[in-house]
């Protein structure tokens, strides 16, 4: 068994899950870099090699969504390495829609990869984190803290996740496992461009609602100019990997702690219905 730590990242083909695996390979971790395609690692080995820790990333192929391949990822690190420390939950969608016009299965979908898949990589990584007392962190969203205008899907996920994670936390802590989940607000590159968004395409079929949709687009193309990077979001994972006693929640700039810390401060929920009620109107 190596003594060199362990950590398999979820979904680094770009933005922070890419970010994250170069850092924490900087730490002397060997990072397990996994992605859906494979096919898609250039842009990580690039980095990997300008950062000079192109010998402590390895690339696997990993599906959060296909439980043959969550079993099959986490059984192979561990053969390969007879240890796993850590476990970096990043993977997932976003999704820019509401109910009426889309119906469910933009909902299903969006459990799918950021809930479901998250738990499924989590209950696959326990047994070898209990046995080296290792942690889990998350990437979650100011969006699983704060519901917002447009977001249904990706809030509901990001919510359950929230909640499945502080739940699971004083629990896994018995057995020496910690747990953390990181809430990044706007990163740079990730609205319009990561989705594929066809703004004027979703306005024209919005109907009723294309004059919130049109305001919430504003706001948010605004938003994203000021966006952080994923390497300043990727630091905040580092945080709570290597941090002696890493808080439960962590937010990665000020901007999102002041949007999360409102919302657990309003108790009746108007703070925040006035707050988002602006964006759309």
């Amino acid at each position: 068994m190596t003594t060199t730590r362990i950590t398999l990242i979820t979904g680094t083909s770009s933005g922070i899950g890419l970010a994250a695996a170069v850092a924490v390979a900087r730490t002397g971790h060997h990072v397990v870099a996994t992605m859906r395609d494979t096919a898609r690692s250039g842009a990580l080995l690039a980095a990997a090699g300008a950062a000079g820790v192109a010998d402590r990333i390895e690339v696997a192929r990993l599906d959060v969504t296909d439980p043959g391949s969550v079993e099959a990822c986490v059984a192979g690190v561990v053969a390969r390495h007879g240890r796993l420390d850590a476990v970096v939950n990043n993977a997932g969608a976003g999704y820019v829609g509401t109910v009426e016009q889309d119906g469910l299965e933009p909902v299903r979908a969006a459990m799918e990869v950021n809930f479901f898949g998250v738990v499924d990589v989590t209950r696959a990584a326990l047994p070898h984190l209990r046995a080296v007392g290792g942690r889990v962190v998350t990437v979650t969203s100011v969006g699983g803290v704060v519901g917002q205008p447009f977001n249904e899907a990706y809030c509901a996920a990001k919510f359950a996740v929230e909640g499945f994670m502080e739940s699971l936390a004083p629990v896994a802590a018995t057995v020496g496992v910690k747990v953390s989940v990181v809430e990044p607000g706007a990163v740079a590159s990730e609205f319009v461009a990561s989705q594929g968004l066809d703004i004027p395409a979703l306005l024209t079929a919005a109907g009723p609602y294309a004059p919130a949709l049109g305001a919430y687009v504003d706001r948010t193309r605004a938003a994203f100019d000021q966006a952080q990077t994923p390497e300043q979001a990727a630091e905040s994972v580092v945080a709570a990997l290597t941090a002696e006693h890493p808080p439960f929640r962590v937010q990665t700039s000020e901007r999102a702690r002041a949007f999360v810390g409102a919302k657990l401060a309003d108790l009746d929920g108007s703070t925040v219905q006035r707050l988002t009620g602006g964006w759309v109107g």
